[in-house]
C-alpha cells in the first residue's frame, strides 16, 4: 500500500491504485455488479465535475444514501475530488419505520448543513418517499452524476462543465462520520485525508493486507467498520468483495459459504457476527467446510465475551479454523477505527480478574477461570501504527497497571473533533480524545471493561451490564 506521506488524498492514493492495478476489482455478489479500480477512479472524475456543475463546492458536506454497491464508492470518490466532505448516511432498517427514520435523517443532514445528498440508484424509490422530509435538500441521483443524458458516457465537454478541479490537500475534511442519532443527538466526527489515509495504512499494516489477500465484508459501507475496511483492501490492492448487509442477516451460513467459495481471507464483524455463524451452521455441517484460508476474522464494535470467541473456535476448530485467525480489536469512529490490534499469528489470549474488586476498588486481580467470581476479559492487543494510547484512571499520576481508568487516545488517525459542540463536544487536552470507554492495561495489551455512560454505581461499587 502506498503510505499517507506519498499521497496526500483520498483521490491521489485512489489515482496511484488504479494506475498500478487497473483491472482489479471490487465485487458486489447481492446487486451482480461489480468495478474495476481504474473504472472507479475514472467514474469519480466525472462525477466530481458533475458535482461541481450541480453546485457543490470545496468545503461542502454532501451526504451518501446507497447500499453497498459501486455507486456508494463512486459517490464517495466523485465528493471527494470534488472538494468537498463525503457524509455516510444510515439507510432504514425497516420500511414499516420509515417515518421514525426521515426524522432521524432529517436531524443528522439539519446538524452537518448538508445541502445535497447523492443516492444510489438502489435506494431511488425509498429517497423518493422521504423527499417530502428533507426540504431544501437536493437528490442527486448516483448514476446521473456518471451517465449522459443520453445514457451514454459524458463526453470531455460535458465533464467540464462545472469549474476545473479544486486543490484539495491532507488537512481538508474528507468524511464526517456520524456515531449516534437514534436517540441522541448526531454526533459528526470530523475525519481530515490525513486522518483517513493513516487509519486505512494501520489497518492494512496491523494484518498484512497486500494485493495477495482477499477481503470479504458484509458491514454497511456507512458503518465505520464497514467502511475504512472496505478503503483498507481497496488501497492495499487485495482482492474485495462486498456484500449487502441483509445477504448475511438473512442467511449466515449461505454467506459463509459463499465467502470461502471466493477464497476470501479477511473479514470484519462485530462479536454478534461470530454468534450468528455459530447458530447457523449445525455442528454436523461443520467438518464440510474448508476455512483454512481465513487468516483474520477482525472482530470488534462491541463487548467480546470470552465464551463467545471460545465457543467460535471450538464450533468451527473441525473446518480448520485456526484460533490464531480470531482477532479481537478495539476500534472507534473517532480513530479512522483502529486504535489495537493484537499480534498476528497470535489465539486470543483471556484473563480471569475478580469481578468484585474491579467493580469495587477498579483493580484487576487474577483468580482461577472457574473462580465463582471469575469475569474474563479479552485482550485487544497493543496500539496500532501511529498510535498513542493511556488509561487515565482518577486520583493517579500517570500510568497505574491493571487500575481501571477512561481510555485517551491521540495519533495521527485521530479527529481533532466534532461537529457540534455540548456535553458530546470536543473536550481534548493536548491532543488527547476521551472514548468514553473504560479499561485497564496490563503490560503494554488493553483491556475493556465498559462504557462509562453505561456504568451504575451504587453505593460506590461500579456496576457494568457486561
Amino acid at each position: 500500500m502506498v503510505t499517507p506521506t506519498l499521497a496526500p488524498t483520498l483521490s491521489d492514493l485512489l489515482d496511484h491504485v488504479a494506475s498500478s492495478s487497473p483491472t482489479t476489482t471490487v465485487t458486489f455478489p447481492s446487486s451482480n455488479e461489480a468495478i474495476t479500480r481504474r473504472g472507479l477512479a475514472e467514474a469519480s472524475q466525472t462525477g466530481s465535475a458533475a458535482l461541481a456543475a450541480a453546485g457543490v463546492r470545496p468545503g461542502d458536506r454532501v451526504g451518501i444514501l446507497s447500499a453497498n454497491t459501486p455507486d456508494f464508492l463512486i459517490a464517495l470518490f466523485s465528493i471527494s475530488r470534488a472538494g468537498a466532505a463525503a457524509c455516510p448516511l444510515p439507510l432504514p432498517t425497516s420500511a414499516r419505520d420509515l417515518a421514525g427514520y426521515a426524522a432521524r435523517l432529517s436531524r443528522t443532514i439539519t446538524v452537518a448543513d448538508i445541502r445535497r445528498v447523492v443516492v444510489g440508484t438502489s435506494v431511488a424509490r425509498i429517497a423518493g418517499r422521504l423527499a417530502e422530509h428533507l426540504a431544501g435538500v437536493d437528490l442527486l441521483e448516483a448514476r446521473r452524476l456518471t451517465t449522459a443524458p443520453d445514457g451514454g458516457t459524458p463526453g470531455a465537454d460535458e465533464t467540464r462543465a462545472g469549474p476545473g478541479q479544486p486543490q484539495v490537500g491532507p488537512e481538508d475534511v474528507a468524511v464526517v462520520q456520524f456515531t449516534s442519532g437514534s436517540t441522541a443527538s448526531p454526533k459528526g466526527v470530523v475525519l481530515t485525508h490525513r486522518n483517513v489515509l493513516h487509519g486505512i495504512d494501520a489497518i492494512a499494516a496491523g494484518i498484512g493486507l497486500d494485493q495477495d489477500e482477499h477481503a470479504g465484508i458484509w458491514l454497511p459501507l456507512f458503518h465505520d467498520m464497514g467502511l475504512f475496511g472496505a478503503l483498507s483492501a481497496l488501497f492495499s490492492q487485495a482482492g474485495t468483495t462486498l456484500w449487502a448487509p441483509a445477504t448475511f442477516v438473512k442467511d449466515p451460513a449461505g454467506w459463509l459459504r459463499d465467502f470461502l467459495a471466493r477464497g476470501c481471507t479477511v473479514s470484519p464483524a462485530p462479536n454478534f457476527g461470530y454468534d450468528s455463524l455459530v447458530a447457523a451452521v449445525p455442528a454436523h455441517e461443520v467438518p464440510s467446510l474448508d476455512m483454512r484460508r481465513w487468516r483474520v476474522a477482525l472482530n470488534g464494535a462491541e463487548t467480546i465475551p470470552a465464551a463467545s470467541v471460545e465457543r467460535f473456535l471450538d464450533h468451527f476448530g473441525p473446518a480448520g479454523f485456526r484460533p490464531s485467525a480470531m482477532f479481537p480489536v478495539y476500534g472507534m469512529a473517532e480513530a479512522t477505527l483502529a486504535v489495537t490490534f493484537p499480534p498476528l499469528g497470535r489465539a486470543p489470549v483471556t484473563v480471569w480478574v475478580d469481578r468484585e474488586q474491579l467493580a469495587g476498588s477498579g483493580v484487576a486481580v487474577d483468580v482461577a477461570p472457574g473462580d465463582a467470581r471469575a469475569r474474563g476479559i479479552v485482550a485487544l492487543g497493543r496500539p496500532v501504527r501511529g498510535m498513542n494510547l493511556r488509561v487515565v484512571v482518577a486520583g493517579a499520576d500517570g500510568y497505574v497497571e491493571n487500575r481501571v481508568g477512561e481510555i485517551e487516545i491521540r495519533g495521527d488517525s485521530v479527529t481533532a473533533g466534532y461537529l457540534t459542540a455540548g456535553p458530546d463536544g470536543p473536550r481534548f487536552d493536548g491532543g488527547w480524545v476521551p472514548t468514553g470507554d473504560l479499561g485497564f492495561v496490563r503490560g503494554d495489551e488493553l483491556f475493556i471493561t465498559g462504557r462509562r455512560k453505561e456504568m451504575i454505581i451504587v453505593r460506590g461499587v461500579n456496576y457494568y451490564p457486561e
